[in-house]
Parts: structure tokens; sequence; C-alpha cells
């Protein structure tokens, strides 16, 4: 499925909500001067100093006019074939109008929209006072991404009384009572329409900017003044909420990423990819259905003061639409930097044939990459940093006896430039650890500089899908020097740097709130010439995960700058991990055939992974109920044989994802609280096996002699599989 980035921070409010309609009348909503005056400016920003080399052309216009039309309606599921004939004036003639600040073509596509909403939404109600038979053997399309657009309004009928019938399912499969379920459906397009009617002439000229900026790249962005001050306050740190950056898909509220330390993380239950279909207030306060709301009308209703609940129901990531929400409940509170540090822990590796004998093995999970900029630039002596926390804990963890270190940072999105610099340099000598392209085309080196290393021993760097930005500059370095060896998904994908500016800063007028533009200005390079765009940092020991590679990350996003090479900097690598790679790789790879939770998470993909391009999910009631029961079944089972060995993936692994389709999926810790909080869970499985693995570098590094024998062993059987191919 095509994903088009809107990027938000707990708050970017680019509402992908619902759609407008031009009719011959007066326009109900007009574009502003200072919107003209915004647009002029951003303008020359993005067609001159992007990184990315762009021109204002016809072909330009053309995408940012498609963009424009799958951020109004992503779904196909408001405008007639008989609109777009209509907008296609204006394809190749939206560069014309962005040069000389004529917002009109894109207002005037959103009034329209507005009243194709309101008729779907007229429609709607009146469909659901009428019955629906689940017994019919029928399914509804919910992904039309790709679909023409509906012919007539006789199609668009049938379409929405699929999705009505869909609606009600959902909710019948939860066990509501129908008196329930009229409520709650009816509360949904009523609050669809008042969403509508409450647009504003910002919230189109925002829709319209971003159409343009992410048509050039998606990290790329305008920021209304109101989405500006909240994009300041979650950086701050100093909002009172969750602790989640929130994004858009389709109609859908999506969690981009969890804030490492925030009450969400602490809670464990909500991850990154989950959707969020109602917010509720309180203990047992209702709950708000926000299906097709726009993003910061969702923030607002999870923003609130410290110490209050707030309660989400939540769709995974990787189950189908057609399953039936989990309620997470979250205490609100601040994010704390204490709780993003760094954090250490050992686990014991059983010695094969030493009679009961284990090796120590240090984890540091290292949740994002943080400074303290303030104290360092008073320097403070006592002031944080993920560098001098790692240091220290390596320290005690040496003092505890390990014989390998493993470097968590699934799920770590990013953070200082500085920071994954410095910590590099406390696994290598001396050497360059990233370079990096202006938009001018200047190469720049970030060096470690400080001989000597903090840990010379065994290392490994446990990443994922999620692993993003400076997380895949550490890696890509330890990975380039020979230094360590990385282990689980590949990652994002995200080699760019951004800049903010300030559009009242460059305008004439007086009256400020133009907003401010992300801009693209820079790119991310190995020190081996590679870069992670877009590509990310290949494992070189690769764990199972859901779905195609290219369907995440960078890979997965429109105009994404593509993977390039320069010239590789000077550095000396620390040694060929090539033939220890293998070997622990072909060990890994046997003890996964043996392991019963391997092969449950191997099921699960496999399960998954058959059906994740399906499109559409049955109304059949009795699919629904027998697809919940199965699933019941299969995870009491797993919970029965799976004992005190911890999850499966935690907190930072790839979700367990069951068939798409399946109506019921519960996460597993959503258990009965008293029995979670008196379970002592221990590492979850990636996590365990990450640390078999560097428990066999070890045994290897120790043993050179073990390690050729096995490797030649190796070769000589891939030999003789080549031979007979």
């Amino acid at each position: 499925m095509r994903r088009i980035l809107i990027f938000t921070i707990l708050v970017l409010a680019i509402s992908a909500a619902v759609a407008s309609v031009e009719s011959e009348s007066a326009l109900k909503i007009e574009p502003q001067m200072e919107h003209r005056y915004a647009s002029n400016i951003a303008t020359r920003f993005l067609t001159n100093y992007h990184y990315k080399r762009t021109r204002l052309d016809d072909e330009l216009s053309s995408e940012i006019f498609d963009v424009y039309l799958d951020l109004l309606d992503p779904s196909r599921i408001y405008f007639l074939a008989s609109d777009i004939e209509l907008f296609e004036r204006y394809r190749s003639n939206l560069d014309d109008s962005l040069r000389h600040s004529d917002l009109l073509p894109a207002y005037e596509i959103f009034n329209v929209y507005i009243d194709r909403v309101q008729q779907r939404v007229n429609y709607a109600r009146e469909r659901l006072k009428q019955p629906f038979d689940f017994t019919v053997d029928e399914y509804y399309q919910f992904d039309r991404e790709d679909e023409p657009w509906a012919a007539n309004e006789t199609e668009l009928d049938e379409l929405w009384r699929q999705r009505v019938k869909n609606d009600y399912l959902r909710l019948l499969l939860t066990d509501k009572e129908p008196e329930a379920i009229l409520e709650t459906l009816t509360e949904r397009y009523d609050n669809l329409e008042r969403r509508i009617n409450e647009l504003n002439t910002e919230d189109v000229f925002q829709f319209f900017m971003n159409a343009f900026a992410t048509s050039i790249e998606p990290h790329t962005a305008y920021l209304s003044a109101r989405t500006s001050e909240n994009f300041e306050i979650s950086m701050s740190l100093s909002l009172e909420g969750i602790g989640a950056l929130l994004g858009r898909e389709n109609e859908y509220t999506l969690i981009s990423s969890v804030v490492p330390g925030g009450p969400a993380d602490q809670d464990g239950r909500l991850k990154a990819g989950d959707r969020i279909t109602a917010v509720g207030q309180g203990n047992d306060g209702k709950m708000v259905d926000v299906i097709g709301w726009r993003v910061d009308d969702v923030v607002d209703l999870i923003r609130g003061p410290k110490d209050t609940v707030v309660r989400l129901d939540v769709l995974p990531e990787d189950v189908s639409v057609s399953t039936p929400p989990t309620t997470i409940e979250i205490v609100r509170n601040e994010v704390k930097l204490e709780e993003q540090a760094a954090q250490s822990e050992v686990i014991e590796v059983p010695v094969a044939g030493s009679d009961g004998k284990t090796m120590k093995i240090g984890v540091i999970d290292l949740p994002v990459f943080y400074l303290d900029f303030n104290g360092r630039a008073e320097n403070k002596p006592d002031y944080r940093s993920s560098t001098r926390d790692v240091r220290r804990l390596i320290g005690e963890l040496e003092e505890q006896g390990v014989a390998g270190i493993v470097i968590d940072l699934r799920n770590n999105g990013g953070g200082s430039l500085l920071e994954a610099t410095t910590l590099t340099g406390l696994f290598i000598d001396t050497g360059p650890v990233v370079q990096v392209r202006n938009s001018s085309g200047r190469i720049s080196l970030e060096e470690d500089v400080d001989p000597g290393m903090a840990w010379s021993g065994p290392l490994a760097v446990l990443v994922n899908r999620y692993s993003a930005s400076a997380s895949e500059i550490f890696a890509a370095a330890i990975q380039d020097y020979g230094r360590g060896v990385i282990i689980g998904e590949p990652t994002f994908g995200k080699g760019t740097v951004q800049s903010l500016l300030d559009l009242d800063d460059y305008g004439s007028s007086d009256k400020p709130g133009m907003g401010q533009l992300k801009i693209t200005m820079a790119q991310f390079f190995r020190v081996n010439g590679g870069s992670t765009q877009n590509m990310g940092v290949e494992p070189d020991i690769r764990f199972p995960s859901f779905g195609d590679p290219q369907e995440y990350g960078e890979r997965s996003m429109e105009n994404a700058l593509p993977w390039t090479s320069i010239d590789p900097a000077r550095y000396e690598a620390s040694g060929d991990l090539s033939q220890l790679v293998a070997v622990a790789d072909n060990r890994y790879h046997g003890r996964m055939v043996r392991d019963e939770e391997f092969n449950w998470l191997t099921s699960d993909i496999e399960s998954y992974n058959e059906h994740a391009s399906e499109k559409s999910v049955s109304l059949l009631e009795s699919v629904g109920r027998q697809r919940m029961k199965d699933e019941e079944q299969k995870k009491a089972e797993r919970k029965a044989k799976q004992g005190a060995n911890g999850p499966l993936l935690g907190e930072g692994g790839a979700l367990v994802a069951p068939d798409p389709e399946l109506a019921d999926f519960d996460e597993e810790d959503a258990v009965i609280e008293d029995e979670a909080e008196d379970e002592e869970e221990g590492p979850d499985l990636l996590l365990r096996e990450a640390a078999r693995i560097v428990a066999d570098m070890v045994e290897l590094e120790s043993n050179l002699e073990l390690l050729r024998s096995q490797f030649a062993l190796l070769d000589k059987q891939a030999e003789e599989t080549s031979k007979i191919q």
C-alpha cells in the first residue's frame, strides 16, 4: 500500500481527513492575502535551496496534483470521476499558480471536496437506519488506493453501503448491542460532518503546501502557525501527554513512534504503527470515535493534565481493519530525560556442554541519542549525554564480568549527530564516523578524535525497521570498521538532514503567523562511501520480520531520495568479520529451527505475508467469529507453553502479527493486570537470541582454529550445493 509520510510529533496537523467539492457558486473557503505571501516565500526556498534539485515545471505540477488528491481522498470514496475530469485542467498549471501565488485552484478543489463529503455523510446516516444481512457472502474493499474513481453516485452509494455495513460488523464482533452500535456510528458520521464544516482557510493552505512539499521529498513539510507552536512544545518535551508522535494513514491516526521515556513507552503496550480508533477521558469517560479526524484534533483529546488517565482504542499495525480494537489506559505525564537514558542488563547464556555453566552478555538499551546541549555549552562537569552514560554502563558491565555486549537500538529514531559520532568513538580508536554532503555538494566529516576504546571486546548492534537517522549512522560505522556485527531487520533508511525555517523571518508582512518550512538541506554518507538513505543498514545476521522490507521505512515513501554513493573516507577497519558472521549466522539458523518460539514467529510471519496484499474483508459475521475463536485458541496454547521465558518480541521487536484479516487479536501484554504485575518477565526472544549470537562470537574469537574449521565446513557445503545446482 502506498503511503505518504505526514510528519507529526504528537502534533503535526496535516489533516488528511475529509474532502471537498466545488460548485459553480462562490467558494465557501477562500485564500487570504497572508497565504499568498507565505506561498511565495516557501516556493522560493523549495525551488532554490532544497537538497534535491527541484524545477517547478509541468512534471512537478502533475505530481503536486496527484499528491493533493491523495491527501484529500486517499481511499477514493468521496470524489467522482467527473470531479477528477473537471480538475484535470489544473494538472499542468499548478506550477504557474505557485509562481504567481495563485491559490484559487487548490481552494476550488477543496470546496468540491467539502460538498462530496457532506453527501457521503448524509448517505451513511440514512443507510444506518436500514438493517444489514450478515449472512450474505460479500466483501468490503477497504483499500481502494489504486482503484478508479467512482463513475457515478450509484457506484459510490454501493461502496458506502459496504463501508457502513463493515463499520457495523466490526462493532458487532465486539459484542456491542445494536443500540450502542447505532449511537457510535451516528456519532462517527456526525463528527465527520462537524470536522468538515470546521475546516478553515488555514487548513486548506496547509493541505496544499504539504502536497507541494512532499511532492519534492517526504521529510519536507509546511507547518502552519498552529502546527509550528505544537511542534515547538513537543520538541521542548514540556507537554504533558502520553509521549507519542502522531501521523496519519488514510482515515486513521497513526502512532509514528513512541517517545522514549514517556508514559506510553513506560506502559509498553502502544507501538509504532498502531492506529487509534477512539479516545476516552479518565477510567470511565465516554470513548470518542476518532476515525477520520484531523491529527491535531486527536492530539487535543490525548493531551491533558499530569497524572490523569486517557484511554485509547487501538488497532495494532499488522492486523486487519476488521480486528476489534484493544483498549489501552495510559496515565499522562511529562517526558523526563532520566527515563530516556541508556540502561543496562545482563543476560546469562547457557554454555553448551558445560554442565550448567553460563556466559554473561551485557545489554545496553539506548532509546535515543540524547545530549544536554545547555549543560555542555556551560561546561557543567555532570551534563548528561548518551555517550557519557554508555561509557559508565560499560564500566559497570565489565565489573560484572560480561564477555560481550549488545547495543540495542531497536525503535531508536535518532537524535544528536554529535552523540552518534562520540558514541561510535567508544568502540573504535580514532577516525571518521560519517560524511555529510550539503545542498551545494560540499562534503564534511564528523570524526572521533579521542584515542582508545571503552570496549574492545565482542560487540553486536541490534536494530529493527524503526532504527533511524543517528542509529543508522552508528550501526553503519560499526559495520564499516568491522568492529561489530549488526543483527535484526533492515533499518528505516533516513539519511537526510532537515532545517526549520520561520517564514516570518523572510517576509515583509507586519502580521506574524506565516508558519514554518521544514526543508531537507543535507545527506549522510557512510565512511565506506555508501549512504544510509533509502536502503538503510542491512544487518549481517537477519532476523525474520513481517512483510516486504520495501513496504516500510524510507523505501516505501513517495519521492524519497534514492540511494547513492560518494568516495569513501580514509579510515582503517579493525578487521574482517566475514568468517565470524558466516559461522555465527549458521549457528543462529540451527537454533531457530529447533526453537519452538521461533517456529511460532515464523508461522505468524508466513500467515501474515500470505494475506498481506489483500485489500478486502469478509462481511460474513460467521467468518469473523470463527477467526476470533481460532486466534484466541492459538494465543492460549502458546501462553501455556511459553512459561516465564519472556515475550516473543517485546517492546523493541517487530510486531507479532497474525493473519491480517483475523477478526480478533489482543496483544500479548493485554492480560489481566494483576497477573502481568506478578510475572517477572525476561528479555524478549530477539534480544535473547542476539545475546546467544554474541556468546557464539566470544567462543569463536577465543578459538580461531574452531572458527576456521567451521567456516571451512560451511564453505565446502556451499561448494557442493552449487555443484548440484
